[in-house]
This record gives structure tokens, sequence and C-alpha cells, in this order.
């Protein structure tokens, strides 16, 4: 499938809202909740506000993924952009009628090609012990196993922990 990455923007709001609607329950399988207060329209456009001023700080960058038809199949991004060691976060979902079709494993390949070209250097990233498609996803795209989170949390009746990668060979 024929994927692109799109910078978030305002008038994503609307259409992102649903998208996380549409896999709330499928998201809250494999990643913790993000409250109820997140799904309310109201919060969810203040916190969609937030986040398109966090990303013209430079702070990080949101991106959608996005189809050919323009419709979004899931998103992904990149936060707590440290300029000073050129290191940052990645996380990424994508909604449960396009998982197994190698979506988050191409857009994760856009947005490393994308965050070459601005001096990022390294990128770090979790997941949950219980999630081996997104561990999958990492090591395809050169990310190592860096630790084992020795805390638990229990989420959906398991005791679980995150698992730790980080990918260091980016160079421009």
């Amino acid at each position: 499938m024929e994927i692109y990455l799109d910078r978030l923007q305002a008038a994503d709001a609307e259409a992102l809202y649903q998208f996380e609607l549409e896999n709330r329950a499928f998201f809250e399988q494999m990643v913790p909740a993000r409250g109820e207060d997140y799904y309310i329209p109201e919060m969810f456009n203040k916190r969609h506000e937030a986040l398109l001023e966090e990303q013209a700080q430079g702070g990080s960058y949101f991106y959608l993924i996005k189809g050919k038809d323009h419709s979004i199949l899931g998103r992904i991004n990149l936060v707590d952009i440290d300029k000073s060691h050129t290191a940052a976060h990645v996380g990424y979902r994508v909604g449960q009628k396009h998982t197994g079709k190698g979506i988050a494993n191409q857009a994760l390949k856009l947005l490393i090609e994308t965050v070459k070209a601005k001096g990022i250097k390294q990128i770090q990233a979790k997941t949950t012990a219980n999630n081996i498609a997104s561990q999958k996803v990492l090591e395809k795209n050169g990310f190592k196993r860096i630790a084992t989170g020795s805390e638990t949390f229990e989420m959906n009746g398991q005791q679980l922990h995150f698992i730790y990668y980080a990918l260091t060979s980016l160079s421009g």
C-alpha cells in the first residue's frame, strides 16, 4: 500500500478525532489508555491546538500516516526533541483495519529519512512487552533493544513492562 506522511495541521482535528474514536478499543489493547478526557471533543480540540503549538516551537513533529485517498491510516510522532544531543523519541499507531500491511514499517522508514535532514542523530522508542508487532517494526528499521523496564504496570488484566529501543546510526 502506498502511503505518505503529512505534517499535522489545524484542519486535521475532526478527521483525527474520528480516527482515534474508531480505534480506541484496539489501541488500548497494546498501549496504556489515554483517559476519558481525551475523547471529549472540547478537550481533544484543546490538545490538538497544544500539539500544533509544540510543533511550531520545534519541540516535536507530528505526522499523520495517510493513504493515496488522503485518509488517515495512522499517526507517527517524533517528540521530546533534544537539540543539544540531537535525539528524540518516536511513537506510532496504525488503525486496526490497516494493520498487517506494512504501514508502520513504511511510515517509520519515511520518518527516519525525514528527520535525518533535520539533524536528529538518535531516535529512542519504547513499547509494551506484549506488542510484538511494534517490536518487529522497530527492529526491521534498525532499532536495537537497549533495555527492559524493571517496573511493571497492569494493563487489560496483564502485568506488563516496557521495552526500550534506540536507533543511533542516523546521519544526514
